[in-house]
């Protein structure tokens, strides 16, 4: 499938001059005063990172090369004219920079499937943890021990000229996306089914695939695998796991390396780790008030508990967003239109209408909206996929998408290893006193 990376360089290789010129003729240009308050709060809203791949507008959310979600699940190729966008359609998007043709998505099905082959060290390392290791440690280790079969690390350690990294860290990249899946279903059978693995069918799409390796084989738990791969799959380049990969991958670690080192940075609490936590959440509030029906009333009444015990609403308020996040909204279309009753999800639907008002009334509250982690782990238990500490898992394989195809791009563009200043505490004191003193 030679055809998808000559398009990718086509395409691409036109922004390398543009690039250079903003490099050389314009460095001087001025582009953002940076606060002391930024630097405080995370270097929030601060431009330094080129990512062409999707970007994050508070008012409006996450746009892929230009599209919203919205118009991905229009546009993006499908099986099924009344199912979701193919994952491969929307990596083909990011990568090149226009919607695929139907032939484009399935080839990138076809070369994933020739690509998927596990070496089985990779297993061996996965079953030397013991099970009670937390499914992102062994999906990390798991990565990272694929680097043996990096063609990028040895085609660097050859000598190759820097203007051909690209070429390899595509293979690379593709040879890693195929995989995780396979990789992700071992796991998953591994921690829960007593490894009772299932093999791939290679007559299967890349998510449907990986549902079927799960074990879950319905029509609908494959349609909802796609659209939840298809969601996760980026959110601009500042997000720790995509900015993690871009910064190890800036030293030209191998993808193995960056990627690992990005899904340890999703493993985190304030962020990929965050589906989880509605879940635990949710459960808590049912056990608590005793009922798995709560009402409106007593949902809120616990929202206010949960607010006065100095604790955060899970799924609720984003870093950027200052609406309802996109994401959220295209997973309650998909529960409005397959799931008729159930009570796990009737009660985030109820926390939709009580939580915002709530949170808005909190002054220091800037945004009172739900975002994806509200609604991704009660679509997953409804079909089934009971085991929430491995969801982050799920948002790995799907995250891996974005942050790859931006590491291609980072290394065709030759984008420089990543190094800002740093300084002491003391030193942003005196600039802003104008005087000498502090810690």
């Amino acid at each position: 499938m030679e055809y998808i990376k000559n398009r990718f360089y086509e395409k691409a290789s036109k922004c390398i001059g543009e690039y250079q010129k903003l490099k050389t003729e314009h460095a001087d240009k001025v582009i953002a005063n940076v606060t002391i308050g930024q630097v405080m709060t995370g270097m929030k809203g601060v431009p330094s990172l080129i990512t062409d791949t999707s970007k994050l507008d508070a008012n409006t959310g996450i746009t892929f090369r230009g599209y919203s979600i919205p118009e991905l699940r229009e546009k993006l190729p499908r099986l099924d004219p009344a199912g979701e966008p193919l994952p491969e359609g929307l990596y083909y998007l990011m990568l090149v920079g226009e919607i695929p043709e139907q032939e484009d998505v399935f080839n990138i099905s076809k070369d994933w499937s020739t690509r998927s082959h596990v070496p089985q060290h990779v297993f061996d390392v996965i079953d030397a943890m013991p099970k009670s290791a937390r499914p992102m440690t062994q999906f990390s280790a798991a990565i990272v021990a694929m680097a043996t079969e990096s063609v990028f690390q040895k085609a660097y350690r050859s000598g190759v000229n820097k203007k051909y990294y690209w070429d390899f860290m595509y293979d690379d990249v593709m040879n890693l996306i195929a995989r995780l899946p396979r990789i992700a279903a071992y796991i998953y059978r591994r921690n829960y089914f007593k490894d009772k693995h299932i093999e791939p069918d290679p007559r299967l799409d890349w998510a449907g695939n990986l549902a079927h390796m799960m074990g879950h084989d319905s029509d609908e738990v494959k349609r909802l695998m796609r659209l939840y791969m298809v969601i996760h799959a980026d959110h601009e380049g500042g997000n720790v796991s995509a900015h993690t990969t871009h910064l190890v991958g800036s030293a030209l670690s191998n993808p193995y390396y960056a990627l690992g080192a990005g899904m340890l940075g999703l493993a985190g609490p304030l962020h990929g780790y965050a589906n989880q936590d509605v879940i635990n959440w949710i459960f808590e509030l049912m056990n608590e008030i005793g009922s798995d029906e709560p009402t409106k009333e007593q949902l809120a009444d616990y929202v206010q508990k949960t607010l006065e015990a100095g604790r955060v609403v899970p799924g609720y308020g984003h870093a950027v967003l200052r609406v309802t996040d996109p994401r959220f909204t295209a997973q309650k279309e998909f529960a409005d239109k397959y799931i008729t009753h159930d009570k796990l999800i009737n009660t985030v639907n109820n926390l939709y209408e009580v939580v915002p008002p709530i949170l808005g009334s909190v002054g220091k509250i800037s945004n009172p909206w739900p975002n994806v982690d509200a609604y991704s782990g009660a679509l997953l238990y409804h079909y089934g996929i009971k085991e929430y500490s491995f969801y982050t898992v799920l948002f790995g394989v799907s995250r891996a998408l974005g942050v790859l195809a931006s590491l291609v791009m980072d290394r065709l563009y030759g984008l420089p290893i990543e190094r800002p200043s740093s300084y002491p505490l003391k030193w942003y004191r005196d600039k802003a006193s104008g005087e000498e003193g502090g810690c």
